[in-house]
């Protein structure tokens, strides 16, 4: 849905640049700060998903040293 709304969102800026409402170095500087933030969001996801890993990991490591220590 992200790939979607950035679509779009390039090619509304666009779009403004050809009407001439918007000169093309503005446009431009917009849709690669679109893209960044949609690379910069899915780094915090890949680190979201790492995090939540090791506190599986995490998790089942105390329950395997709490079924030990008896």
């Amino acid at each position: 849905m992200k790939k979607i709304a950035v679509v779009f969102a390039s090619a509304g800026l666009m779009a403004l640049a050809a009407c001439g409402e918007k000169p093309a170095n503005e446009t431009a500087n917009a849709s690669n700060a679109v893209v960044e933030n949609v690379v910069e969001d899915a780094a915090n996801a890949a680190d979201n998903a790492a995090n939540a890993a090791n506190a599986a990991d995490n998790a089942a490591n105390a329950a395997d040293n709490a079924a030990n220590a008896e």
